[in-house]
């Protein structure tokens, strides 16, 4: 995150800083970034990482990436490597500092022991469904196991048989003894390790007990020396037993956990669950498919990563959960892509264009600039020859009053190259489809000025027969129709069945041919581009990433 001293203080901000003069934790600053490595990090998780990294960069601290992995059944090393591709790509870097909560689960069972030993925890024998009604409602106080109440001895045996391995899954839990009479359903005996034989990404089939996540977190970051445990506002009511564990266990200067709203985002859903769904059932094509919400797919779509940490810098650090509106992230991107992002002619779809007093076989070249928003971009040279194609759109057979682009008689400028002027239409004679132009250009008009300075209203973008790159070209929307995906209950009801649209045959001019997987390009007229890595040495794919058009920007400016 782009936090500078400059800028008002936000509530984390202000309270680090009465950490630091109450010399609370020495005067050290220390957070982490704590994913759990069940599925890819999206757009939310961006913000998480700006303010947990921002934070300690802003008061020169540290910040550690661990992940929590407790629960082998739904982690994999795929998304290990995903989340650390993802944190680098924003630009964080958490240098030799990379954890594991696996790191810790001799030293989590034996904090266990020890809360055994101290009379706080107990094995218990009720079922997950039993635990369930036992635990009681918001407006009920729980009731209290029936195990409850066993010897430290019976506990500290069992919970050994229970690593052990004597035990099958789901039999025996060990639970954490605090209140079930408690207003916060998180401190009513809370689970704490539960029997689970899965195969573990990093320890292998070494455990069949593993640790809940609220006990294990709060622990690791104590481990660890974390100051300030960052965190969204979800785990507020966790607080209570993140500090519990910490001080029935005597930890000294413990960890302070602080909650920030999370960021929400209008048509975007996160929930792991759901969107893994949307993968399994063929909605998309995985986890970067570019209408995901995922960091990976908005990086293959073209999103540049300045752009997303301005957007979250831009959103700010709240207390109260609210509603962004997708556009101001679009109207961050086209403000990063309008200033760096070159321009490049490219027609979606070509309708040929013969000039016919046009010497044959002559080839031009025309400068034109890459970036009028870059007073260093330069000028790049395009080719010309006799046979161009520009976009079907731009003529019309009988055009309307205000259609300036071309039409029969009508003269009209070629970007950077010459006037044109319409003669003839051919047409396919079965279907009456046009499907090329007869023009003749004007030889005193290169470069797209006449001598005698004559005024023509339209400017059409072209590309040359002879050395167009033929490409396929991806045109994305939203993947739900309304600003809540979950609107009525059912996301799968308001999936946008036409969230892409995938056009073949494109041309796109020369200076893209040698154009690397992830270069942007702002097509004249289209919007923004980049090139997919499914491209080969025979077609170039593009991405939209976003239109040219910025209904944020505009409502920002009325």
């Amino acid at each position: 995150m782009s936090i500078s001293e400059s800028k008002p203080s936000n509530f984390i901000q202000e309270a680090i800083e009465n950490d630091i003069k109450t010399n609370r934790y020495g005067g050290r600053v220390h957070t982490r970034f704590p994913p759990e490595p069940n599925g890819y990090l999206h757009i939310g998780h961006a913000k998480a990482i700006c303010i947990d990294f921002g934070m300690a960069e802003l008061f020169g601290g540290l910040c550690n990436l661990r992940f929590d992995d407790t629960n082998p059944v739904k982690e994999d090393t795929e998304y290990v490597d995903s989340i650390m591709e993802d944190i680098r790509w924003l630009g964080f870097d958490w240098e030799d500092r990379l954890y594991y909560a696996s790191d810790y689960f001799d030293q989590l069972y034996e904090y266990a022991v020890e809360l055994i030993k101290k009379g706080k925890a107990f094995v218990c024998d009720l079922s997950p469904e039993e635990i369930r009604a036992y635990r009681g409602t918001l407006t009920e106080p729980g009731k209290e196991s029936p195990y409850r109440n066993r010897s430290i001895e019976e506990n500290l045996a069992l919970f050994e048989q229970m690593k052990a391995g004597a035990f099958p899954d789901g039999s025996r839990v060990l639970r954490a003894k605090i209140d079930m009479r408690s207003p916060n359903m998180n401190m009513r005996d809370p689970v704490i390790y539960r029997i689970l034989r899965a195969t573990h990404h990093r320890t292998g089939d070494k455990w069949c007990i593993y640790p809940m996540y609220d006990y294990a977190h709060p622990l690791s970051d104590a481990i660890e020396g974390i100051t300030h445990s960052l965190c969204s506002l979800e785990f507020e009511d966790h607080r209570p037993l993140y500090d519990w564990f910490l001080e029935a266990l005597e930890i000294p200067q413990p960890p302070r956990q602080i909650e920030f709203a999370r960021l929400n985002l209008t048509r975007t859903m996160t929930s792991k669950r759901k969107l893994r769904k949307l993968i399994e059932d063929g909605f998309v094509a995985g986890w970067d498919d570019p209408r995901m919400p995922t960091l990976s797919a908005m990086r293959r779509r073209g999103f540049p990563p300045s752009a997303i940490k301005e957007f979250c810098n831009r959103v700010g650090v709240a207390k109260n959960n609210s509603v962004v509106d997708f556009a101001q992230l679009e109207h961050c991107v086209r403000e990063e892509l309008n200033l760096h992002a070159p321009r490049i002619m490219a027609v979606l779809n070509p309708l040929r264009v013969v000039l016919v007093n046009y010497p044959e076989g002559q080839v031009e070249e025309f400068a034109t600039e890459n970036n009028p928003e870059d007073p260093n971009a330069g000028v790049r040279h395009v080719p010309f020859s006799r046979v161009v194609y520009i976009e079907r759109d731009d003529f019309m057979e009988d055009p309307p009053k205000k259609f300036f682009r071309l039409a029969p008689g009508r003269e009209v400028r070629l970007k950077s190259a010459y006037y044109i002027t319409c003669q003839e239409v051919v047409k396919d004679p079965q279907t009456g489809e046009i499907v090329e132009l007869r023009c003749t250009y004007d030889p005193e008009s290169r470069g797209g000025s006449t001598p005698d300075n004559r005024r023509v209203r339209g400017t059409l973008h072209w590309v040359s027969e002879d050395h167009a790159v033929k490409a396929e070209v991806r045109l994305y929307d939203h993947l739900f129709l309304t600003d809540d995906p979950e609107d009525g209950g059912d996301y799968l009801a308001n999936l946008n069945h036409q969230s892409v649209e995938i056009k073949k045959n494109c041309l796109v001019e020369a200076s893209v041919t040698a154009a690397e997987t992830g270069a942007r390009y702002q097509f004249l007229r289209h919007g923004y581009f980049s090139v997919d890595p499914d491209s080969t040495a025979d077609e170039l794919v593009f991405n939209r990433i976003v239109s040219l058009k910025d209904s944020w920007g505009k409502m920002q400016k009325s």
